[in-house]
């Protein structure tokens, strides 16, 4: 996506309001198509839902061209590179009072995961990575044409495979599986190509004012927070194309 200097405005998520202003090198290209940025962690659920949801939502408006970017977001970039074991994660995260929230949002996951053709084995997870080096990937993926591949691999792997997507080794294999120059990929993985930048990336979108995921942002005018229906995103699609980005 091109930089575009943006005049001072909000996007709303439900009763969120992300404040837009001066350059913006993420947000609205100009395009004749309906420019989407998704804001995601691989390691979300949520996220894997809304892929699928996202995916159901355009097959809903074929007559609409829709360009959409994977944008990178952390839920917790402090945890350590190796990650920590699955179960001891979640029993810190979600202890006392969270645990019978845990519960019902994991029901619910559960229970919407067959409709969209996917399957959470929560049970199975050996670890709860670290997604730097996933989100690095994804980047990579993008600047080739094969990112929807790439993040529909990653989850999966993490998800369903009962995969590390903070392991090195495991995420060329997923890069390769997608299209990626595996080999490649684990060179880069192994030197801290592109950090800087993605870290920059996670940061603008923590600037705009998301503080969950997954975020669809429509033309860089306005947003839809968490896994919406496809029959919700496809309306937001319908609404975007009628607000088009705004000329400079």
């Amino acid at each position: 996506m091109t930089n575009r200097h943006r005049n001072s405005k909000n996007v709303h998520t439900g009763g969120q309001a992300l404040a837009i202003g001066g350059k913006s090198p993420y947000l609205g290209a100009m395009t004749d198509k309906v420019s989407v940025d998704i804001v995601a962690d691989l390691v979300c659920p949520w996220c894997w839902l809304g892929k699928r949801n996202w995916d159901a939502a355009r097959k809903l408006v074929p007559e609409i061209p829709v360009e959409t970017v994977w944008r990178p977001y952390q839920l917790d970039p402090d945890l350590p590179r190796a990650g920590r074991p699955y179960g001891e994660y979640m029993k810190a995260k979600f202890s006392g009072e969270n645990t019978e929230r845990w519960a019902q949002m994991r029901a619910y996951l559960e229970q919407a995961a067959p409709a969209a053709g996917i399957e959470f084995r929560f049970d199975a997870i050996p670890v709860r990575p670290n997604t730097l080096n996933a989100h690095r990937v994804l980047r990579w993926a993008a600047g080739q044409g094969v990112e929807d591949a790439a993040a529909e691999g990653l989850f999966r792997a993490f998800f369903a495979d009962s995969r590390d997507i903070g392991d090195i080794e495991t995420l060329s294999q997923i890069a390769g599986a997608a299209g990626l120059d595996g080999e490649l990929t684990a060179e880069l993985l192994s030197a801290n190509q592109d950090e800087a930048a993605l870290r920059d990336e996670e940061a603008f979108f923590r600037k705009l004012g998301v503080s969950g995921v997954p975020t669809y942002i429509f033309n860089g005018r306005f947003a839809v927070s968490g896994a919406q229906e496809p029959k919700i995103l496809a309306d937001a699609i319908r609404q975007a194309a009628q607000e088009p980005p705004e000329q400079e």
